[in-house]
């Protein structure tokens, strides 16, 4: 009889004691299905900060060759002319001007 109760208690004792060790391990895989929610939310979120900057940085690579463009423009002989015959009233020698009366 006693090694009934002895087989006995050590069956009990070993169903309580996984019994434990699978309530650990769920508490674990829940843990890691929460923090793996907000790290792909995370993720998500970055990607997203990404593709903003990445269509940022193509605006400005356009507005660049824009600029690049308007100081060949601006370097230009006939356009520094125009220029200073429109503001500063340039005007060459022998040249006559004829202005409106409004």
């Amino acid at each position: 009889m006693a090694r009934r109760r002895v087989a006995y208690r050590k069956r009990h004792q070993n169903r309580f004691s996984m019994f434990l060790v699978t309530l650990v391990v769920m508490m674990v895989m829940t843990v890691v299905a929460v923090r793996s929610v907000g790290l792909q939310q995370k993720i998500d979120a970055k990607q997203a900060e990404l593709a903003q900057v990445e269509a940022e940085i193509e605006e400005e690579k356009e507005r660049t060759l824009e600029i690049e463009e308007f100081a060949k423009e601006v370097q230009a002989k006939g356009y520094i002319e125009n220029i200073a015959r429109e503001k500063l009233g340039l005007v060459y020698e022998g040249e006559i001007l004829f202005k409106q009366d409004d």
